[in-house]
């Protein structure tokens, strides 16, 4: 896929400068080794123009990642918001992905960036797994442990492990991973939560060895205002095997069904799950087309 041609425009360190007039620097922490933090938005065409999905959550986390591994963060995050909105025009994009990047300056030693730069990307892009019912599988990848790393930051070099996993479950005939944690427990999908509906309820492994989705967060608040129970707890295998259906969510992907885990379908017609409301509930969300704080 092409995400930018000789006119597309991205945002650098408060300039709109052309993508392919960018650089890059051949000496930074963020080539190297990984050494950077992003974020992923959405922006949605809906009836009161171009909206991008809790702007303010999203900027806020990648803050929050940037302080967790000592990247210096220098920027207000109104400020990018706004300059994501103008990105949006410059581009002539009304439903778009945004990705902002934070990475290191020039520094071969391993040590904490004494200084940061930003930039912002937006392009068209569908639904990161597609429309239709996934297939899965379990992978032999582990989620990384949380001794070891700031799971809960959206950190560049992190995503080997979920390239490892998707790359993995591709190879072998499904479209996405699950994948396990240090315990043995279901922990997330490659770069989605995971949900599973047994019984008239939902189930969803619990913070901790997860990424802390802000779609994940969403979906339990929607939930809450239908009265559906949601209980977070750790799962087996086993328990996504017996479910009674399962969805993945995450901004990229969105809300996206499961049609079978390791070759184990599942039963439940999707368009009369829990996962199928909460799907057409979230579509209406972001396309303001039903009031959030009504909604929450």
């Amino acid at each position: 896929m092409q995400y930018y041609n000789q006119d597309t425009y991205i945002y650098l360190d408060g300039d709109f400068v052309k993508a392919t007039d960018a650089g890059i620097d051949l000496f930074g922490q963020s080539l190297h080794y990984g050494y950077g933090a992003f974020e992923g938005l959405r922006a949605y065409g809906t009836h009161h123009g171009t909206r991008i999905f809790k702007a303010e959550e999203h900027f806020t986390r990648l803050q929050r990642s940037c302080e967790a591994i000592n990247l210096p963060y220098l920027w207000n995050n109104q400020v990018l918001i706004e300059k994501s909105y103008a990105l949006l025009e410059t581009n002539n994009l009304r439903s778009a992905y945004i990705r902002p990047l934070v990475f290191s300056g020039s520094n071969m030693h391993l040590t904490s960036a004494k200084d940061a730069h930003i930039m912002i990307a937006a392009w068209e892009w569908g639904p990161y797994l597609g429309q239709n019912l996934l297939r899965v599988c379990t992978s032999k990848i582990q989620r990384l442990h949380p001794k070891s790393f700031q799971i809960e930051a959206k950190v560049s070099g992190q995503y080997i492990n979920a390239i490892l996993a998707s790359s993995e479950a591709i190879r072998e005939g499904f479209d996405e991973a699950l994948m396990l944690d240090h315990d043995g427990f279901l922990a997330q999908a490659s770069s989605e939560n995971l949900f599973i509906e047994k019984d008239f309820k939902l189930y969803t492994p619990p913070l901790g060895n997860i990424f802390p989705g802000i779609t994940r967060q969403t979906v339990i608040e929607l939930c809450k205002s239908l009265n559906i129970e949601v209980i977070e707890k750790k799962l087996t295998v086993q328990d996504v095997h017996e479910a009674d259906s399962a969805f993945l969510c995450g901004t990229a992907a969105e809300i996206i069904g499961i049609k079978e885990v390791d070759g184990i379908m599942y039963e439940e017609d999707w368009e009369h799950t829990i996962g199928a409301s909460i799907q057409r509930k979230y579509k209406k969300l972001v396309l303001e087309e039903e009031n959030y704080e009504v909604i929450i």
